[in-house]
């Protein structure tokens, strides 16, 4: 089995250190191993190492609001993670699942800041690591919508839909009734003859009156349809946003009981050590 020594030096953010200086890092460093889905941390932990992968694989990634899981990265052999909440002292911003049977190093702060002083130079791996995180986290939310999904939609209607939907606003208006008593009342009284001045062109039963208006009823009825279809539409869009935004909320309130109950066995855990007793769920021995 290779030394902690030896596999620092198949990293490449301590290859450049000499023997002895990996010597005396390894020396500080812990091994851990994880099993395949174990979570080594998940987001919002308190940070205190960076750990290095020597062997297997490890998923970076966050929850959405939505549920959806975005994966940031996949630490392999050599590749290491964990090193934001160390440097910042905040809590850990994603979590880290193993994918495979996994050994890695962990590094504390104080190993990370004997390497820095002894290395200065593997600072700047570290930040060339973190700002590659940081652009794959600003490619993601550049490429997530800003836009209404209506406002969207609209942006893609053809020629022909958008003149749908302004047929269809207009015939749902008193000033389109109007139109229509007006056009039939003067061309009643025309084909009447009751403007001397102007030959019947339509005698009663007035047929041409009534092939116009069937034809515009049958085109009107087609605009109107194709304007309902696509209300259809964006009433669907607004259901899976509604629908999106009770997910949302279910996890958030899901996340507070999770939250909510880890204080509660944590205050408890320290009451019964205060009180001599053991905490809930465990047997004195």
């Amino acid at each position: 089995m290779p030394t902690k020594s030896a596999i620092l030096g198949e990293v490449p953010l301590f290859s450049s250190l000499d023997a002895d200086e990996r010597e005396l890092l390894a020396a500080q460093l812990d091994e851990c191993d994880f099993s395949a889905g174990q979570r080594i941390f998940a987001r919002g932990d308190p940070g205190g190492a960076i750990f290095v992968v020597s062997r297997g694989a490890v998923e970076i990634s966050i929850e959405a609001t939505t549920g959806e899981r975005i994966v940031f990265e996949t630490a392999k052999p050599g590749d290491f993670f964990g090193e934001l909440s160390l440097l910042d002292g905040d809590p850990r911003s994603a979590d880290a699942i193993a994918l495979e049977d996994t050994k890695t190093l962990r590094i504390d702060r104080n190993d990370l800041s004997l390497l820095f002083k002894q290395h200065p130079d593997a600072a700047m791996d570290v930040l060339t690591v973190m700002g590659k995180r940081l652009r794959e986290a600003d490619r993601f939310l550049g490429q997530r919508s800003v836009s209404s999904p209506n406002a969207e939609v609209e942006g893609r209607a053809t020629g022909l839909q958008r003149v749908a939907d302004s047929l269809a606003r207009f015939s749902g208006n008193i000033s389109f009734l109007n139109l229509h008593f007006v056009w039939f009342g003067v061309w009643v009284v025309i084909n009447l003859g009751k403007v001397p001045s102007i030959k019947p062109f339509d005698p009663y039963p007035f047929g041409l009156l009534t092939m116009v208006v069937s034809l515009e009823a049958i085109f009107l009825s087609c605009f109107v349809l194709i304007s309902q279809n696509r209300q259809a539409s964006k009433d669907k869009i607004r259901s899976d946003v509604e629908y999106a935004a009770n997910i949302r909320a279910g996890l958030e309130v899901t996340q507070l009981h999770v939250k909510l109950d880890h204080f509660y066995e944590q205050a408890m855990g320290r009451l019964s050590t205060l009180e001599g007793k053991p905490p809930p769920g465990k047997v004195a021995s």
